[in-house]
């Protein structure tokens, strides 16, 4: 009888258990989507500046500072967003956040001058804020442990959104001027946010796993050895983030010395891309098999190893090795982010994602542009870029002292997991 009512209960648990599959994958297709969207639009603002310096007459600075409102919105929101979240849920932030970031180019294709254009901005930077730390948090209550790799498929989602958007933006401006543009893009954002208000479950996990998953957060993430190891996390996540546009900002420059045109330098920069969306997506799950130390230590001393040999090889060589170079520059980002659920203080992984997300932008948006650029007017773009190959580097000993926390962890986990 014991058996029977075993294998009967088993029978009854399959159909809850192909359920949550499904509604784990909608959960990760609404959120690439989403991730998608937000990417793109905070990538194309590059197409948009040289249209906008001719139309209002802006220098350089001027021009950088319109970037920086949308990027700094993005990055100084981040902590807001995850409290927002806590009284009206992920789900309603997310759609809320997407709507403003549409109602922010909408403004911007709205106005008339150059005020309305910095008020749009910052509105899309505020909704763009919403986005990476609670989509973050919604897949990896989704997908308990096994959210490494499908965090790596929504890092890769972010890729294809800077790949397609931009692009898109600038077939619009062939057919009409910039403001029309800017209306299609807010529509095609409004469609997002009613997409995700529709498909994105409330809740991604049942009432026990997500009671299993907080006792086993809570486990691992209560006292001083777990904030130091969040803490290492995040300084490895700062420093991956300064050694990437470090050397992209230098990369045309390198390549240039070594007779490149101008379109060998955007080919260049494809390359790099387009290995880093694939690194994106493969080193998230080479994470799962190898584990976080090794899969970091590879990335890094790969990437250190890889832009070295960029500086040094003539340029046919140097452009065989760029995708290469992209996917092993890129790809740390994903095996990082589905750690931070592993260590976040406290069982709080919606802060953890915020605090994560908040400093490594804010770091590559801000400390890596000023202090590399200074290097390289004072030394050049070959000793800049060894720069960016060191800073990848210095991520080695970290590394090494935070598998000494995330073995820990392990240990917590299982012995929670026993005693359940």
């Amino acid at each position: 009888m014991a058996r029977a009512s075993e294998f009967t209960a088993s029978l009854d648990a399959a159909p809850d258990r192909e359920a949550k599959r499904i509604e784990d994958k909608r959960t990760l297709v609404v959120t690439g989507i989403n991730h998608a969207l937000h990417d793109g639009y905070t990538d194309l603002i590059y197409v948009l500046l040289p249209v906008w310096q001719a139309e209002f007459g802006l220098d350089y600075v001027a021009l950088a500072l319109l970037r920086s409102l949308y990027n700094g919105a993005l990055a100084a929101l981040q902590m807001p967003a995850s409290w927002l979240a806590q009284s009206l849920g992920a789900r309603t932030v997310l759609v809320l956040g997407t709507l403003l970031s549409a109602g922010g180019y909408a403004l911007a294709g709205a106005s008339g001058g150059l005020i309305g254009l910095c008020a749009g901005l910052l509105l899309g930077g505020a909704g763009s804020s919403t986005q990476h730390p609670l989509a973050s948090t919604v897949i990896a209550r989704a997908y308990g442990a096994a959210a490494r790799g499908p965090l790596g498929t929504y890092n890769f989602a972010g890729d294809l959104g800077k790949a397609a958007v931009p692009p898109l933006v600038g077939f619009l401006l062939t057919l009409s001027g910039w403001r029309s543009a800017l209306w299609v893009i807010a529509g095609l954002g409004v469609a997002v946010a009613l997409g995700v208000a529709r498909w994105l479950p409330r809740d991604p996990t049942s009432h026990t796993e997500r009671s299993k998953s907080a006792v086993r957060s809570a486990r691992s993430g209560d006292g001083a050895g777990a904030r130091s190891g969040f803490g290492l996390l995040v300084a490895i996540g700062t420093l991956d983030n300064a050694a990437r546009p470090a050397f992209l900002l230098y990369l045309p420059f390198l390549l240039q010395e070594k007779g490149a045109a101008l379109t060998t330098v955007g080919l260049a920069l494809s390359l790099v891309f387009i290995g880093g969306a694939l690194g994106k997506a493969v080193c998230g799950r080479l994470g799962e098999r190898l584990g976080v130390t090794r899969t970091v230590l590879l990335t890094e001393t790969g990437t250190a190893a890889a832009i070295l040999a960029v500086i040094a090889l003539p340029l046919a060589p140097a452009l065989i090795l760029l995708p290469l170079l992209g996917v092993m520059l890129n790809g740390t980002s994903s095996v990082l982010y589905g750690t931070v659920p592993e260590l976040a203080p406290h069982g709080r992984v919606e802060r953890a994602f915020a605090v994560f997300y908040t400093c490594t932008l804010g770091g590559s948006a801000l400390a890596a542009p000023l202090l590399y650029g200074q290097l390289g007017d004072a030394a050049g773009p070959r000793w800049a870029a060894v720069a960016a190959a060191a800073t990848a580097l210095a991520v080695v000993p970290l590394m090494l002292v935070l598998s000494r926390h995330l073995a820990g962890v392990k240990d917590q986990i299982s012995g929670s997991e026993a005693r359940a």
